[in-house]
């Protein structure tokens, strides 16, 4: 027979192996640890347009990006503790776009009151208005996103992460990540100081940011209208008959507007702004957005005939327009689809 182990002789149990939850505890605090990583790293890069370059003797550029990746992240944190004391995910969009709002208009404030730019400057302009646009986005998808939770009563993405504190801080802490990466190419020009009057490539910018607003705000309400039917059907209506996800491609766009307008004024490790657009992109197409709203959907309309013609005929992300279905099919929407869409 085999001999008793030293921890058995001493009429201890076997230590046993690690558990699932524990596993994904040690993986959330991870995650937290390295989403400050990153947010420390880019803001670095994001504050300093080159190696040893002089900001006009801005030396303090960088710092301020990096206290604006802090606050994002810190301002999770603080909201976090009664979320995860009373069990709640109510306060997780809006403690999102307050963040969105308070740190676009605390370095908007830096520039206008404490930068060397003059406050009535031409140069503020572009910070000013760019500013203008994420407030008004915030405000108007912050609003829709509580009223949504508190007609839902819940979140059902924090079912199984709530009770553990590990997983829902890291929830928080992420999205503490997301909003400053969302916000790079904002924060780059609210603080710069290689400055440039607007020029042609901000209005271009703008135009794609306003392109990009209207399609989500459209794209929301036509989903909010369709829904309250309680059809029980999927949204095949307005935007989304071309779309199978229209909001998003939306979302996308006014992100990448914000970008193009900082191409007016990036330099050196200031261009790392462009993960913005791509962080948004790939966050919504490959993570948390596209894949879990189609695993959803084929969870629930995943066989029946009509649904299927409608997910080989309609774009998952760009409105295009629908591909001819198979011989014999025909369009599944009915009347009351289409009096919807007049």
């Amino acid at each position: 027979a085999d001999s008793p182990s030293p921890r058995q002789r001493r009429g201890l149990q076997p230590r046993s192996p690690p558990t699932r939850a524990r596993v994904m505890s040690a993986a959330a605090i991870i995650s937290s640890l390295a989403s400050l990583a990153v947010s420390i790293g880019i803001s670095y890069a994001a504050g300093y347009p080159g190696v040893g370059a002089q900001l006009a003797g801005r030396a303090d550029v960088g710092p301020v990006i990096t206290y604006a990746a802090g606050v994002a992240i810190v301002l999770q944190w603080i909201v976090f503790v009664p979320a995860f004391i009373f069990q709640t995910e109510k306060y997780y969009d809006l403690t999102g776009s307050i963040t969105y709002i308070s740190v676009t208009l605390g370095t908007l404030a830096y520039r206008l009151g404490y930068s060397h730019v003059q406050s009535n400057s031409i140069y503020n302009v572009r910070a000013i208005v760019s500013s203008v646009l994420v407030v008004a986005w915030a405000l108007r998808l912050g609003s829709f996103l509580v009223r949504r939770i508190h007609r839902a009563g819940k979140d059902g993405r924090f079912d199984e992460i709530k009770p553990s504190f590990a997983k829902f801080l890291a929830a928080w802490t992420i999205q503490g990540l997301w909003v400053f990466l969302t916000l790079l190419a904002v924060l780059v020009v609210n603080t710069t100081s290689l400055d440039a009057a607007p020029s042609a490539v901000d209005y271009v910018g703008w135009a794609v940011w306003v392109l990009g607003f209207g399609m989500e705000v459209v794209a929301d309400s036509q989903k909010s209208a369709f829904n309250a039917l309680k059809t029980g059907k999927w949204v095949e209506v307005g935007l989304w008959k071309y779309s199978r996800h229209p909001n998003y491609f939306g979302e996308i766009t006014l992100w990448t507007g914000q970008c193009i307008v900082g191409g007016s004024v990036y330099r050196g490790g200031q261009w790392v702004a462009l993960l913005s657009p791509l962080f948004v992109m790939l966050l919504l197409t490959k993570i948390t957005g596209i894949p879990m709203l189609e695993a959803r959907a084929d969870e629930k309309w995943g066989g029946d005939p009509e649904y299927e013609a409608y997910k080989r005929t309609v774009s998952v992300l760009v409105p295009l327009p629908r591909r001819s279905p198979p011989a014999g099919q025909h369009d599944s929407l009915d009347d009351g689809r289409h009096a919807l869409n007049t």
